[in-house]
């Protein structure tokens, strides 16, 4: 009966310390977030939930990072990409990194959420067609999203470098919002041509 944050107050009251999050049965966007997507047109976003699945995306996402709109929505999710996908993996600068940051964060989102069947779905899914994910798995790394450099190769611009930044969607704790700035005016001017392009 009590909201998101009622909740939270009472266990910080009680006991000290936030409650363990757990997801929303609410799934999507808000059209508040989605315009906050939109009115940046050079920075690609997403929204994506604890178990890496994007709902939400401006079009700038779209254009540099996944055509999210021509994907199902069960097969939007990161993790599926970049393991299962041979044009993610082929887009990433350092695959081997990225992997491995990706799934010491999804399992860092796992233990914060609470195991629920979507991510064990996905972990017995993806262990079963990727070898790769299985030994990363099984290496029990854990590691938030914070921020950071990553760099990829488009088909149309060549290579990209943005900055990322990781956010808490209040209010939301089963969603984040992730930002890629582009690095260089370099890369600024490559996301303007496929701004143009698309």
């Amino acid at each position: 009966m009590l909201t998101e944050a009622e909740r939270e107050h009472l266990f910080l009251v009680g006991i000290g310390h936030p409650p363990k999050a757990h997801s929303s049965v609410q799934e999507g966007i808000s059209e508040r977030l989605q315009r906050f997507l939109d009115a940046m047109p050079m920075i690609p976003a997403t929204v994506a939930t604890s178990t890496w699945d994007i709902v939400g995306w401006n079009r700038a996402a779209q254009l540099a990072l996944t055509d999210y709109p021509a994907l199902p929505p069960d097969q939007r999710n990161i993790l599926r990409l970049m393991f299962l996908d041979p044009a993610t993996r082929a887009a990433q600068n350092d695959w081997e990194t990225v992997a491995r940051f990706l799934v010491a964060t999804f399992r860092a989102e796992t233990a914060r959420m609470g195991e629920n069947p979507r991510s064990a779905g996905l972990v017995a899914e993806i262990s079963s067609k990727s070898t790769d994910f299985k030994r990363m798995w099984r290496a029990n790394d854990v590691h938030t999203a914070g921020e950071g450099s990553k760099t990829i190769f488009h088909a149309v611009v060549g290579e990209i470098t943005f900055e990322f930044s990781s956010f808490a969607i209040d209010g939301r704790p089963d969603l984040k919002l992730m930002t890629y700035n582009p690095a260089e005016r370099s890369d600024l001017e490559k996301m303007d041509r496929l701004s143009h392009s698309g």
